[in-house]
């Protein structure tokens, strides 16, 4: 059995992510207990592990009430051992992690905090990737580097183009608009914008993305284009520093 996917939105503008493969169920990011609750309880699942990709509280908040109903198991990288509370196993690259018959590799994605990381479900062509990647965007740099997330996004952008991408917020139709002042010129994401714009007129949700869509319109995956370079007048310099250069104009845009 494949593993299928219930996206839950949260908190305004978050996702939490209810994963079942065979009779296993683990919940991405739960940044609050009762909607993740309710829905077991609607659907008759049991919970069977917690997946953090990150200790930000809109993301974790939901831990300690969930692990307490359903005798969980949290799962969260070894670096944020000491900021996700009842964590009861540690992960680092590399490692690997089951929900049923579903494996996810970990991939250590730090730039949004230093101890981030990502679930790739590789047979299943899913990507968990918390508050790296956003549809079009990226998560602010709180802890790491331009140089951290320039380098979590290649690891990203270096999986199959069919990957769908399920990140932490429905932040969409502000990061294309952001997109569309440095990459005026391109054609894919300005149909991108007018996709993105009847959805959340209808209040529809723009996520899942995919790897290869955004290869095509997010700025922080094109780094190295011509135009993007000449229009910061960057042309000679690293993709890490056009990286940083946009992700500071989105900061005050």
């Amino acid at each position: 059995m494949g593993l299928s996917v219930h996206m839950l939105p949260i908190l305004g503008d978050n996702y939490t992510y209810i994963l079942v493969s065979d009779n296993e169920v683990a919940v991405v990011d739960p940044g609050v207990a009762q909607p993740v609750w309710d829905y077991l309880q609607q659907h008759n699942l049991k919970l069977t592990s917690i997946l953090c990709t990150h200790h930000h509280g809109d993301h974790i908040a939901g831990n300690a009430e969930l692990k307490k109903k359903s005798g969980c198991k949290i799962y969260g990288a070894l670096k944020d051992k000491n900021k996700i509370p009842d964590i009861d196993h540690t992960l680092e690259e590399g490692d690997v992690v089951t929900v049923g018959s579903a494996k996810a590799q970990v991939i250590a994605t730090p730039g949004h905090t230093l101890g981030h990381i990502s679930y790739y479900f590789a047979a299943d062509k899913k990507l968990f990737c918390g508050d790296t990647v956003f549809a079009a965007g990226c998560g602010r740099l709180f802890e790491g580097s331009p140089q951290q997330m320039s380098d979590s996004f290649d690891k990203i952008a270096a999986l199959p183009d069919d990957v769908e991408v399920y990140c932490g917020h429905e932040y969409t139709a502000s990061n294309v608009r952001f997109a569309r002042s440095v990459d005026r010129e391109n054609a894919d994401l300005i149909a991108f914008e007018k996709t993105v714009s009847e959805k959340r007129s209808n209040n529809e949700a723009t996520i899942p993305t995919t790897i290869g869509l955004e290869k095509q319109v997010n700025p922080f995956m094109r780094c190295s284009d011509k135009l993007i370079r000449e229009h910061l007048n960057m042309e000679n310099a690293t993709n890490a520093e056009v990286f940083g250069k946009i992700r500071g104009l989105k900061d005050s845009f």
